[in-house]
């Protein structure tokens, strides 16, 4: 059982940073891929950005540039720095964490406002 807790959301102006934060718990996290998903009200959730076992990454083509995820594996954390934020951007971002045979985790989620 892994469970994942988000944390860094918030609000903030166009063209501002957040840096979004994913604790794990449970064993094993470094074995797992871990994503990050978001989803604006009324739309479908969508990935933004993965980042699997050995520290391969995969990003949407709407945040290439300008978001960066990465993990340490050494604190049970993947993280999401998000710059150049625009209001398209406005979601609810969530974590996941997917082991082929461990298992699918999702997050609870954090709220990311960019707004002037």
């Amino acid at each position: 059982q892994v469970q994942l807790v988000e944390s860094g959301g918030g609000l903030v102006q166009p063209g501002g940073s957040l840096r979004l934060s994913c604790a794990a718990s449970g064993s094993f996290f470094a074995s797992y891929t871990m994503g990050w998903y978001r989803q604006a009200p009324g739309k479908p959730r969508e990935l933004v950005a993965v980042i699997t076992s050995s520290d391969s990454t995969t990003y949407a083509d709407y945040v290439k540039g300008r978001f960066t995820v990465s993990r340490d594996n050494a604190k049970n954390t993947m993280y999401l720095q998000m710059n150049s934020l625009k209001p398209e951007d406005t979601a609810v971002y969530y974590c996941n964490a997917d082991h082929a045979i461990k298992g699918h985790y999702w997050g609870q989620g954090t709220q990311v406002t960019v707004s002037s």
